[in-house]
């Protein structure tokens, strides 16, 4: 006897194994950069030129001689280092393995080494290395609250294009509070404020009117830089001294941590802005991800229809939302003015977009956007040292980088990614 045949039910299908797409590109562009920097930071330097980079300040508790390297050297490791890198992850991805983040950090490290070696070969002038840091991470902070902004909004469906014009309002309340009131604490808790109404804007004719978000963003920056604009020529300027003489927020240097050398300056020698955004990252990053708030957020901005079945209220979510971020970038607004700086037309000069870019960088991740505003951070403060120090590098080449970074890294660095899939799409019951 013969044994039955098996239903055809039962009868195991073929596995069919669906390759995943190999993506080329990330690290190709890797490679190519660190060739460029190979060539033109290492091999092209002056033979027997040095670059020194001076690494003490004067508070620091320990006192570090300065660091003196051969240039042609010195770039040429840096970026044979970088070209490792970038060969090792074209291997991870030619296996479709991902490629981890921190060997990403560590080949822009070695680059940004290479980069600072080439152009002070030779400069008898040394290079602050910790002066550099520290400006670094203090121009990123309106970069970080924008971004975070950004990220509250999108994560709960609603574009935020007008975050350069929440940032512009958060400085002008800001300055003019801290000026009638002699207080820089003052403006700053006003700052939000101003956001926050801009932010209502948003949130009405998205979430209401179901208006294009984007143009409603584009239209309340133009609202925004017009009226502060008018604000600025008939009313600051007309009283100077008492509506745009903002005073500066005071360093608060962290005892102990703060006398650490390198470190210490960097991290803990900052205005309350700076703690501020260690907190706002520290504490979105466990809300978005690690809370029922930040679930129901972000369901919302992914598939709102089953949102709204299991009782979350959408609409209300959004605006909530909305509103939240754009007072977080009212904040980021009053850090462009803590060091006591008197509000000027257009002051954010396009530090909303860019924050923009970081936020879609960071992959709307609160980490995420911490790190590629540093990114962005980084090349501002450079182009001001640099410029500082007679670098040989144009000066309007200097002014644009850290719009090149936005470029570069929005457009070869991100690779694809995946937005909220609901984002800019209006929630009609």
């Amino acid at each position: 006897m013969t044994a039955p045949d098996k239903p055809e039910s039962l009868v195991p299908e073929p596995t069919t194994l669906v390759q995943a797409k190999v993506r080329w590109h990330g690290p190709v562009t890797a490679i190519v950069l660190a060739v460029l920097s190979l060539v033109f930071f290492g091999l092209l330097t002056a033979a027997g030129a040095t670059t020194t980079f001076r690494v003490a300040t004067g508070g620091d508790a320990i006192k570090i001689d300065d660091i003196v390297v051969p240039s042609r050297l010195t770039a040429s490791i840096l970026s044979v280092g970088a070209l490792v890198i970038a060969v090792l992850a074209l291997l991870r991805s030619r296996r479709r393995r991902p490629v981890p983040a921190w060997m990403w950090v560590v080949y822009g490290v070695l680059i940004f080494l290479a980069l600072l070696v080439w152009v002070m070969a030779g400069n008898d002038n040394a290079l602050p290395l910790t002066l550099l840091l520290t400006n670094a991470l203090g121009l990123s902070v309106p970069l970080v609250f924008g971004a975070l902004a950004g990220l509250l909004c999108e994560r709960s469906g609603v574009i935020n294009i007008a975050i350069e014009g929440q940032l512009l309002a958060g400085a002008f309340l800001a300055v003019v509070v801290a000026s009638v009131t002699g207080n820089a604490y003052v403006g700053l808790i006003a700052a939000p404020l101003a956001g926050a109404l801009v932010g209502a804007c948003l949130a009405l004719f998205a979430v209401r009117y179901w208006v294009d978000q984007i143009i409603v963003g584009v239209v309340l920056n133009v609202l925004v830089i017009g009226l502060t604009n008018y604000l600025f020529s008939t009313v600051l300027t007309a009283n100077p001294q008492t509506l745009n003489s903002p005073p500066r927020l005071p360093t608060i240097a962290v005892p102990l941590l703060a006398d650490i050398p390198v470190v210490g300056p960097v991290l803990f020698a900052h205005p309350l802005t700076v703690y501020l955004m260690y907190i706002a990252v520290a504490v979105l990053q466990v809300m978005v991800f690690r809370s029922r708030w930040g679930l129901r957020m972000r369901s919302v901005g992914e598939h709102p229809k089953a949102a709204d079945t299991v009782g979350i209220k959408v609409n209300r979510t959004r605006v909530r939302s909305t509103i939240l971020g754009s007072a977080i970038a009212g904040l980021g607004g009053a850090a462009l003015v803590s060091a006591g700086l008197a509000f000027t037309k257009e002051l954010t000069s396009g530090k909303g977009y860019i924050a923009l870019a970081a936020m879609i960088l960071g992959r709307w991740s609160p980490t995420g956007a911490l790190a590629a505003s540093l990114f962005f951070g980084l090349a501002d403060a450079l182009r001001r040292v640099l410029n500082n120090l007679g670098s040989p590098i144009p000066s309007d080449i200097l002014a644009m980088l850290p719009y090149l970074a936005t470029i570069f890294a929005v457009a070869g660095l991100v690779g694809r990614v995946r937005p909220p899939a609901a984002e800019g799409v209006p929630y009609k019951k």
